[in-house]
């Protein structure tokens, strides 16, 4: 909630306290402790603006009946000088309060002055935050899921921002291991197959047409060089030219998707630097290990996790959830973030049971690691779903999404679900310049904003700051039902943070996009009440800052003509 919604929520839980000590010294009500009682938003905004449960929940230790323990809240109240102007008791003994017009006129005078920081709290002050996402093999383009994820990561990381966190993006590079020898071997076989006949491609190599790519643009360097060369030394060689040219590819497209990131971890860092021998050395000074089939094992099952896991195989090779645990480590421990969120694809759910048991083997508390699963999308074109196929080679990459429709609408349509439920993205909808368009929706809201202001100066108009008087004229329906959303996008920014939500945020500008439409086409804005009109100038204002501090956020245009 904006600091002014929480000063005036603070205050009138006061007004409760003070008239429930009125009412015992007048002997209304026994000589009991105040009991814990909530005050919240009704949905139904005919029920107030604000609706305490005091009554009910002092029924018990002040042993009356909730109706009458409410009739002597409001015998005893004293609202003057506040920013409520009544209280009604409703069913059992609710006390439903309503705010004059004073403090529809603060709120805009808040959104006003507060400018492009209106929304921003300090709810995680000094609190540190590394949150990971995307982090696609470097062993060929991103596709579909990975936009949807770098969409969601980059867009949480913002609100979190937002939401006063101290913030860094993060991509984890997999360059070791089991898919850094697959991309090895297929490099291989590609590369070949320019100077030898009969080579196939393994069963289970990367088939993309970017291998291919790779190994011709390496045959164009280095020529038959390393035809004859071992295979352990041509497999290097291919890497060590391929791998860094995907990475910077990762980096460039994720760039064109309006994502920076704070920090590039490779793997094989944790490799080199022993972190991952640590590990090892750690688990089994704790105890926490046992050898079984000549591999080493870790007593997942004695941490939380359904069954144990393999640490080293029998031949003697970490698994890689190894490294994993060293990465966590290393973020939490060594780099010391209070709290390591990871992004994560659909396949990953039997992943975060057996990092937590690792955490909290390792003596750190597991609930310091937060893991969003997602899931998958599907693309849609003219109603049907169009078919993926990763190990064809055929899947549409990132780059190609972007080709066909508007980093604009990606960035909002991946973020317009929750980030574990399903979604099927619309290619035809993303595209079109519409209102059914959610995203040039809202945008169009803002142009038209916009748009008023402009044709309103050229009238000759001068846009001034109305008095209190005249903002106390914005009494509709329509304006206070606008005013009372832009008051909760502080709470609501708050509220997607705690949630790793971002969808909260699509959502609530969608809806505010939607309130000033109908107050624009319920209200004229143009009166010839002078200080009516500077009133209604000035509310238009403070909808288009919020609409562009919002789209800000998630780093979505917002502009000026549409």
């Amino acid at each position: 909630m904006s600091l002014l919604v929480k000063e005036t929520q603070n205050e009138l839980r006061t007004k409760i306290i003070d008239a429930l000590g009125r009412a015992v010294a007048e002997g209304e009500l026994p000589v009991e402790p105040i009991p814990d009682f909530n005050i919240e938003k009704p949905t139904n905004s005919a029920n107030g603006d604000f609706s305490a449960n005091v009554a009910l929940a002092g029924a018990k230790s002040f042993k009356k009946s909730p109706r009458d323990i409410a009739i002597s809240v409001v015998n005893n109240i004293d609202l003057e000088g506040t920013l409520f102007e009544k209280v009604e008791i409703a069913g059992p003994g609710f006390l439903n309060f309503y705010l004059s017009q004073k403090y529809y006129s603060e709120i805009v005078k808040d959104v006003i002055n507060k400018g492009e920081n209106y929304g921003k709290s300090n709810f995680g002050k000094n609190k540190k935050v590394v949150v990971e996402f995307v982090s696609a093999n470097p062993t060929g383009p991103m596709h579909i899921g990975n936009a949807r994820g770098g969409a969601i990561g980059d867009c949480l990381s913002s609100v979190l921002e937002w939401a006063g966190y101290d913030v860094s993006r993060e991509f984890y590079v997999n360059d070791a291991g089991n898919q850094i020898e697959k991309f090895a071997v297929s490099l291989e076989a590609r590369y070949l197959q320019i100077y030898k006949e009969n080579i196939e491609m393994p069963q289970d190599a990367y088939q993309g047409a970017d291998i291919t790519e790779h190994a011709k643009n390496f045959a164009l360097q280095y020529g038959s060089k390393y035809v004859d060369a071992p295979s352990g030394e041509r497999k290097k060689a291919l890497v060590d030219y391929a791998l860094p040219k995907n990475i910077e590819g990762l980096e460039k497209d994720l760039l064109q998707y309006r994502i920076k990131y704070d920090n590039w971890f490779k793997e094989s860092t944790l490799h080199k630097d022993g972190s991952v021998d640590n590990i090892i050395k750690k688990f089994k000074s704790l105890g926490v290990t046992y050898e079984k089939d000549g591999a080493l094992w870790f007593k997942a099952s004695e941490f939380g996790n359904d069954k144990d896991v393999v640490l080293i195989r029998a031949n003697g090779i970490p698994t890689y959830i190894v490294p994993d645990i060293a990465y966590h480590y290393n973020k939490l421990v060594t780099r010391g973030y209070n709290k390591a969120v990871d992004v994560l694809g659909a396949d990953h759910h039997g992943y975060v049971p057996r990092m937590k048991a690792a955490l909290s083997a390792l003596g750190i508390d597991s609930s310091r690691l937060d893991c969003i699963i997602m899931q998958m999308v599907r693309l849609v074109r003219n109603g049907e779903i169009i078919k993926l196929s990763k190990r064809s080679g055929k899947a549409i990459t990132l780059t190609t999404l972007l080709d066909e429709i508007p980093i604009d609408a990606a960035r909002f349509f991946f973020n317009l679900r929750e980030p574990n439920s399903h979604f099927d993205f619309d290619l035809d909808l993303a595209a079109q310049e519409t209102n059914q368009n959610p995203v040039y929706y809202v945008q169009y809201a803002h142009a038209r904003i916009c748009s008023i202001l402009k044709k309103t100066q050229n009238s000759g108009i001068v846009l001034r700051t109305p008095s209190d008087s005249e903002l106390l004229l914005l009494d509709s329906d329509e304006e206070k039902e606008l005013i009372r959303h832009l008051s909760s996008l502080t709470d609501e920014i708050i509220g997607a943070a705690k949630a790793y939500d971002p969808a909260k945020i699509t959502h609530f500008v969608i809806e505010l996009a939607t309130l000033f439409h109908k107050f624009y086409n319920a209200r004229r804005v143009m009166v010839e009440n002078e200080g009516l009109m500077q009133a209604r100038l000035y509310l238009c204002t403070a909808v288009k800052s919020t609409i562009k501090n919002i789209l800000s956020m998630l780093k979505i245009a917002a502009p000026e003509t549409m």
